[in-house]
């Protein structure tokens, strides 16, 4: 479990304006690097990746802009797009032959008992 240098290839830049977990990085300890990667390992050292702060004032920080960020997606998701018409749902309709079943009167058969 030690760096083995492959962690340099996926070596992230500080965005400008926006918070390192918010933009997707993630933390190797082992490594000391912010990584861009989406698993949960790190690649170099297999060590599990940090993906939230540990300082109690930058957990609040990305909390608050994850709310903001799903309050605008909903806000999003709730304004109907004028341009384009919604799509109708073609029904195939599927051709069931009925047929016509005739019940038969079955007659019970009694079984001699034998003695």
């Amino acid at each position: 479990m030690t760096c083995k240098g492959i962690c340099a290839r996926y070596k992230a830049q500080k965005p400008v304006g926006v918070g390192r977990y918010a933009s997707g990085q993630r933390r190797c300890q082992i490594c000391e690097i912010f990584i861009k990667w989406e698993g949960l390992w790190c690649p170099c050292c297999g060590y599990r990746l940090r993906t939230k702060p540990r300082n109690l004032k930058y957990k609040a920080k990305l909390r608050a802009r994850v709310e903001a960020d799903s309050i605008a997606e909903k806000a999003l998701a709730n304004t109907p797009i004028a341009d384009t018409p919604t799509p109708k749902k073609s029904v195939a309709k599927k051709s069931v032959a009925k047929k016509s079943v005739a019940k038969k009167s079955v007659a019970k058969k009694s079984i001699p008992i034998k003695a």
